[in-house]
């Protein structure tokens, strides 16, 4: 069994920074892909970034490029998104998953699933 528990998320104005985290117990971490999802208010649950289970590829929603980034260490069994430049219509809850996939978008090809962390941007 994996289970995957995020934390940082909280409250920030608009143009500041949130790190979130993301560690990964009950199975081999390294092996896996990992990946950030978010879910704004009444909307569906959207990629916003992946990393490949070695560290070296990642890929981006568009409406992140240059503000966010996706990194891991395997050897705390941690992946963090760290959130720069922040604006309302990022708030939502941000969840990160897990897969044997190689920079998937698709949330359906994610295997496991953290509850999620809230993040609130204020204008």
């Amino acid at each position: 069994q994996v289970q995957l528990v995020e934390s940082g998320g909280g409250l920030v104005q608009a143009g500041g920074s949130l790190r979130l985290s993301c560690t990964v117990s009950g199975r081999t971490f390294s092996s896996y892909s990992m990946g950030w999802f978010r879910q704004p208010p009444g909307k569906e649950r959207e990629f916003v970034a992946t990393i490949t289970w070695g560290g070296g590829s990642t890929s981006y929603a568009n409406f992140v490029k240059g503000r966010f980034t996706i990194s891991r260490d395997n050897a705390e069994n941690t992946v963090y998104l760290q959130m720069n430049n922040l604006k309302p219509e990022d708030t939502a809850v941000y969840y990160c998953a897990a897969n044997h996939e190689y920079l998937s978008r698709r949330r359906y090809e994610y295997d496991y699933w953290g509850q999620g962390t809230q993040v609130t941007v204020s204008s």
